[in-house]
């Protein structure tokens, strides 16, 4: 196998097409099936199903494809030492957590590791940045889960074992206007909310998974929009909404929102790593970072 086989088997997994992968790469089509030819004759299987909805892998393929990107991945680490320039990280996060826990993590790492770039990479899906770790793209990830399982919130569990460490609680708050009608009264439970409007994003919402799994479905779920637009809506009186506790802190200190006296566990900020590669460059410093206060 040769790297720039590789690239090009890498572009065509992400572009479908042999036409678009070829754009993508500035080469002729040709040249493109031609190396795709040579790459499946080497390795003597076929790699992709050719279709007219485009290039499909095949087992092969499916394979090949992890390998691929964590070659080509350790040939640019490689490259970047040879010439002296600094190694890369990858980190994703989720966009919720890309202003409130990132920053302070990438300055603990800066002071510790100099020689190390971080690449951030935010996403409002899961699915994506878990789907990026398994296939190489991104080197570890943080997310929001809960219990002692990746997917304990309530998403589907990995289709290949990832590592995973806890390195915060990250406190919920189940907040209103000061002039709703639950706002002055104690000791509620989820039976109370049965009749009340819940402010949710959209069902893959580290959020709205809380809120099913901690309160029941009897509240009736607004889609509203992100963790912004949930806050306002619910400072409006437009409904319910549990959030973070750093995404209110604000609101609740104003009194625009208050906290409705109904306890909800803590989620944990959870970082993620594909098993066997903890000995990446400037992972077990960014462990680090992200664990020390």
């Amino acid at each position: 196998m040769e790297l720039r086989q590789l690239r090009t088997f890498e572009a065509v997994v992400r572009h479908r097409t042999v036409t678009d992968a070829a754009i993508a790469l500035e080469l002729a089509p040709s040249s493109v099936s031609q190396q795709i030819r040579t790459l499946e004759s080497s390795l003597e299987v076929t790699l992709f199903h050719r279709g007219p909805r485009g290039m499909e892998l095949t087992p092969a393929g499916e394979r090949l494809m992890g390998w691929a990107r964590r070659l080509l991945h350790q040939a640019e680490q490689a490259r970047r030492d040879v010439r002296g320039e600094r190694q890369v990280l990858r980190l994703g996060a989720l966009e919720t957590l890309a202003g409130s826990y990132v920053p302070q993590v990438l300055a603990r790492f800066a002071e510790r590791r100099p020689d190390l770039e971080v690449e951030i990479s935010s996403e409002r899906a899961r699915d994506g940045l878990l789907a990026d770790v398994i296939d190489g793209r991104l080197d570890a990830a943080l997310l929001l889960d809960s219990d002692d399982d990746l997917g304990g919130l309530g998403f589907p569990a990995p289709a290949e074992p990832l590592a995973f460490v806890d390195l915060d609680p990250v406190p919920l708050v189940l907040v209103a206007a000061p002039t709703h009608p639950l706002a002055a009264r104690p000791g509620l439970t989820p039976p109370d909310l049965e009749h009340e409007r819940l402010l949710v994003n959209v069902p893959e919402c580290s959020f709205w998974m809380a809120g099913y799994k901690t309160l029941g479905p009897a509240p009736k779920r607004i889609k509203a929009g992100g963790v912004p637009v949930m806050r306002a809506w619910a400072e409006h009186g437009l409904g319910i909404s549990l959030l973070p506790r750093f995404a209110v802190a604000d609101s609740l200190d104003a009194g625009s929102l208050v906290r409705l006296d109904l306890p909800v566990p803590d989620l944990s900020l959870r970082l993620v790593w594909r098993e066997g590669r903890e000995a990446l460059p400037g992972l077990r410093d960014i462990l680090y970072a992200a664990a020390c206060p």
